[in-house]
């Protein structure tokens, strides 16, 4: 799961980026309007936090942006507590929920985890392929009602495939999916191919079959057909 916070107040993101990469999440940070704007043009996240008072503009932008776009992204408004008129105009534009500064970052989580499952998986606890499982809350996959051991890109393949069946998905967009922006620095998509042998493996040691198959030169799909 991809979070883009927008905040400009440096130790408050901070804390934000460490408590919820702990969490399993990753996130990825900016302070200024216009990179968010990049960001949430050139990548798609499963949410952004969303500061309304940013040194060059306001975060609502990056709301109409995200709306504009026709974005699946859920978006958290957080903002002081003067700024009641911004955001009920950020949750009239589009945004999903809001936290009032200073808050409890297991708030947060939990606003986020909500949103997710909400916008994703209409609000399913489990989500289910034949014999697999998966459990968006727990973060966890069982196959035959076994438990998977899956490492953290291995979980975020499974999920992206499960919640994208019987449809091809290119290798640049499984890459952005599982590293953001960072894919840039790739000279190649052979590092997917690793965590694919490995999910695949994993799977059919526990007794499922291999759904991942192999688009020629596109990419990949997840189907039993």
């Amino acid at each position: 799961m991809k979070i883009l916070i927008i905040e400009d107040e440096h130790m408050l993101a901070e804390s934000m980026v460490q408590y919820l990469e702990r969490e399993g999440y990753q996130c990825e940070w900016t302070d200024n309007l216009a990179e968010a704007k990049e960001k949430s043009w050139d990548y798609e996240y499963d949410c952004l936090v969303v500061d309304i008072n940013l040194p060059d503009g306001s975060g609502l932008d990056v709301i109409k942006q995200i709306k504009g776009m026709r974005s699946k992204s859920g978006i958290i408004i957080v903002s002081a507590r003067n700024a009641i008129d911004d955001r009920i105009y950020g949750l009239d534009i589009g945004a999903d929920d809001y936290l009032t500064k200073p808050f409890d970052l297991a708030e947060l989580n939990a606003r986020i985890k909500a949103i997710i499952r909400r916008r994703n998986f209409d609000a399913q606890n489990t989500i289910t392929f034949n014999e697999i499982e998966v459990f968006p809350y727990e973060m966890s996959v069982k196959v035959h009602n076994k438990i998977l051991k899956l490492t953290k890109k291995e979980y975020d393949l499974m999920l992206y495939f499960i919640s994208n069946p019987n449809r091809v998905i290119p290798k640049g967009s499984i890459a952005e999916h599982l590293w953001g922006d960072e894919m840039g620095i790739a000279d190649s998509y052979d590092f997917i191919y690793s965590h694919l042998k490995n999910l695949r493996k994993k799977i059919l040691e526990h007794g499922g079959k291999d759904y991942i198959q192999t688009v020629y030169s596109v990419g990949y799909k997840f189907s039993d057909q």
